[in-house]
């Protein structure tokens, strides 16, 4: 599904994106419904639900690339998409901006972390010098070839190296060529101020409840000079949560007649995997 809704040009506009975690297509789909300015793509959300495994770079480029193809064919919401590191060295990284570019995603994430990377909540982060971040970043922005993908660097050196130096490297990806400039893991409303007053670039900020960094509102980060923020375990996390306790309901009862747990209708289920085109189409071709 084609999308004309161009990221860049509503960042642009002066519009403040709110961003749901989006892992597989019913999440995609509904969100798609709902009518956000984008959706994003979590790796966490990727590497458990596709592989059942922690994002703790075990999942490939291509693992990565074909979710996000199927993703943006099917949502007209603009996607945001994690790229891990890139995937390996210069020309990966240039591979991966071009798969990614082509599979239909309006702005690529990359993060200076070593490889195998792991989720920017986790503690034993480990980054590479900025100055080959800054490389990365040159050739990521020389190899798309559309004028408006964005490329985001993130910088994970807050939580082992500190804030001065996670602004440091953020100033310095701004200047390498970066449109959007993630600092991970902000421990503090001043500290996500601190990111906003000092970097010079369009900001991304990661909300992540009972994670490393406080929630703040999107109004709060709009006025700090934010331009998106994202929520990864939105879907995610209230997914396991409803599974869990529905699971637990059928195993205790035998049925799930009577489960507190909210529940999708079939006949919600079909409109929402496009059963209606399905029934369309037959009527028109395939019955007699």
């Amino acid at each position: 599904m084609t999308t004309q809704i161009r990221l860049k040009t509503s960042i642009a506009a002066g519009n403040f994106i709110v961003a749901p975690g989006v892992f597989d297509m019913f999440s995609a789909k509904i969100a798609d419904r709902i009518g956000f300015s984008a959706l994003y793509m979590t790796g966490y959300g990727v590497s458990g639900s596709h592989l059942g495994v922690a994002d703790a770079g075990l999942v490939t480029y291509r693992d990565m690339v074909e979710r996000a193809r199927t993703i943006a064919e099917g949502a007209r919401t603009p996607l945001i998409a994690d790229a891990d590191t890139g995937f390996g060295g210069l020309l990966n990284i240039r591979h991966t901006v071009r798969g990614y570019e082509a599979a239909g995603v309006q702005a690529i994430q990359i993060e200076d972390q070593e490889t195998p990377k792991k989720c920017g909540h986790t503690p034993n982060r480990r980054v590479i010098p900025a100055r080959d971040m800054c490389r990365k970043i040159e050739v990521a922005v020389d190899a798309r070839t559309l004028p408006d993908t964005l490329i985001i660097a993130r910088t994970d050196s807050r939580t082992g190296l500190g804030l001065e130096e996670a602004i440091r490297r953020g100033q310095d990806y701004a200047k390498a060529g970066a449109d959007i400039v993630f600092v991970e893991a902000p421990e503090s409303e001043d500290e996500f101020k601190r990111v906003g007053d000092e970097v010079d670039c369009w900001l991304l900020a990661n909300m992540v409840p009972t994670g490393k960094s406080p929630v703040v509102p999107a109004d709060q980060l709009k006025a700090y000079g934010f331009q998106i923020a994202i929520y990864p375990s939105a879907g995610m996390s209230v997914v396991c949560a409803a599974l869990d306790a529905n699971y637990h309901y059928l195993k205790a009862h035998g049925s799930t007649v009577g489960s507190p747990t909210p529940a999708y209708t079939m006949a919600q289920l079909h409109d929402l995997t496009g059963f209606p085109d399905v029934w369309a189409f037959e009527k028109r071709f395939a019955e007699n």
